[in-house]
């Protein structure tokens, strides 16, 4: 490409999209490229079928696991990235997740930086997303320098029936943090409609925080912004020694900055599990994700070790079984699997899987792309599961808000199931273990950054977009600086 470029920002998500948007003011000359493209606005958006049966907005590309078999990863290439079809549930790291942690299957690493260093960015971040979210009621909430910009979302009437239950019980639920555009002081002004298609979707009417409405569209409005779509980035040149990258443009055959043979290690994903507990009464609620709770975080009473995060999912529909357990609902008429929707109250748990060498990416010389993978730490998973479980079926709830024997419709998400990845380029301060400094620039070359989720040396448990949005703000001040 024949124009210089001060800054060239290769992909369009939560931390590319961020950086952009921070640099664009600068007035330096920035070009974003991005493999994908607009992703469409259309009525299929909001489409079931579309969305979780045909996988409309899937890559079609084929990884391999550990086993040379063929899967389909669930990744999305377009501008935004995998923002544009994220449920927006914009979470903090606790402040014990920068330390080191001591894990049932062992350590998770401390952090090169402090909660404390990264606290500013966490508010500037929550503020550029907009996030809608209540300080003061989650027991593990991090130390905190400013109110959430919004309120938090309301419970509709079954979730909030569902918190009131749990604090009678004694735990401590929350209004979880969220990022979409609802003003529900004045709705006829409200971007958000609060639909029940949100959490796995594309928002039709750009009312999600998406990186895309938050951070690429902004940036372009200023004219030293450029967007390349459908740009895919397989080669990076660089200088005659190898410190400066020079070009972007096709394959390099062994890979840049990895002296430290750390690039496409630790690769981690959270042990994460979906629970559709099926109650008697209906729940006829629209926008589900409002409510988390981390009583069990860092352990409980007969388990000392961390165990994670509880939150809701997006309200289920029938659709979505036929997609995510297409063997188990083949005979299932969807009359059926409406009725179960109908009566659904869903919830999402992660638990921290914790950083393994031996849990890696790799890319032959033909691009072939091998994930390799062996879970752990999946006794926290089975014991926060079991938790949960226990807790529905002895809240003290009467008969009509719950089965008494609870129908459970328990889905692990699999190694196709990327959206919380992480790892492969990790930060640090010392060349040998990591592959990045803690500015997220390589080790080995002057100008090459890193800003998404693969910076991470572990991932906690909870939901990494907002610790990467911060990260970009974070690493965006640095480059500024050295672009004065």
């Amino acid at each position: 490409m024949a124009t210089p470029y001060d800054v060239i920002i290769i992909g369009t998500g939560a931390g590319g999209g961020t950086l952009a948007r921070h640099l664009a003011p600068s007035g330096k000359r920035i070009l974003l490229l991005e493999r994908g493209d607009w992703l469409p606005r259309e009525l299929e958006n909001w489409d079931g079928e579309a969305v979780f049966v045909q996988n409309r907005y899937i890559s079609p590309d084929t990884w391999y696991d550990k086993e040379a078999k063929a899967f389909q990863p669930q990744v999305h290439y377009c501008v935004g990235g995998a923002t544009k079809l994220y449920g927006a549930a914009l979470y903090r790291q606790r402040k014990e997740d920068f330390g080191e942690l001591r894990h049932h299957d062992g350590i998770s690493p401390a952090w090169p930086i402090s909660y404390d260093e990264m606290e500013p960015y966490y508010t500037k971040a929550e503020q550029m997303y907009q996030v809608h979210g209540a300080r003061g009621e989650d027991t593990t909430e991090p130390p905190y320098s400013a109110p959430y910009p919004f309120p938090a979302l309301s419970h509709e009437p079954r979730i909030q029936q569902l918190s009131d239950d749990l604090e009678k019980a004694g735990y401590h639920p929350f209004h979880s943090p969220n990022g979409i555009m609802l003003n529900e002081q004045n709705r006829p002004f409200s971007t958000c409609i609060r639909c029940a298609t949100c959490d796995g979707f594309p928002c039709l009417v750009h009312a999600k925080s998406d990186a895309e409405v938050m951070g690429v569209r902004p940036a372009l409005e200023y004219s030293n912004v450029t967007l390349l779509t459908n740009a895919k980035v397989i080669k990076l040149n660089t200088n005659a020694s190898g410190t400066s990258v020079t070009e972007v443009v096709v394959e390099h055959p062994n890979g840049l900055a990895n002296g430290s043979d750390q690039v496409g290690r630790n690769y981690m994903f959270h042990n994460s599990v979906a629970v559709l507990a099926v109650s008697k009464e209906p729940n006829p609620t629209q926008f589900q994700k409002t409510l988390g709770l981390n009583d069990f975080y860092f352990g409980m009473e007969g388990f000392e070790y961390p165990m994670g995060n509880i939150q809701m999912v997006g309200k289920s529909q029938a659709s979505m079984y036929k997609g995510e357990k297409p063997i188990e609902t083949k005979l299932a008429p969807m009359f059926a699997l409406r009725d179960i929707a109908h009566h659904a109250v869903d919830f999402w748990l992660s638990t921290e899987d914790l950083p393994d060498p031996n849990n890696r990416v790799t890319v032959d010389k033909e691009g072939k792309v091998t994930l390799i993978y062996t879970p752990n730490n999946q006794v926290a998973q089975q014991k926060l599961y079991d938790k949960l479980k226990s807790m529905l079926n002895h809240l003290g709830m009467h008969p009509d808000h719950l089965i008494h024997r609870t129908a459970y419709m328990k889905s692990f998400i699999p190694v196709a199931g990327v959206a919380h990845q992480a790892g492969t380029c990790r930060f640090g301060k010392d060349p040998k273990t990591s592959a990045l400094d803690v500015n997220c620039k390589a080790h080995e070359l002057d100008n090459l950054y890193v800003v998404d989720t693969s910076f991470y040396p572990s991932i906690s448990a909870m939901n990494p977009a907002l610790t990467a949005i911060a990260n970009a703000l974070r690493v965006g001040d640095h480059l500024l600086e050295r672009l004065k």
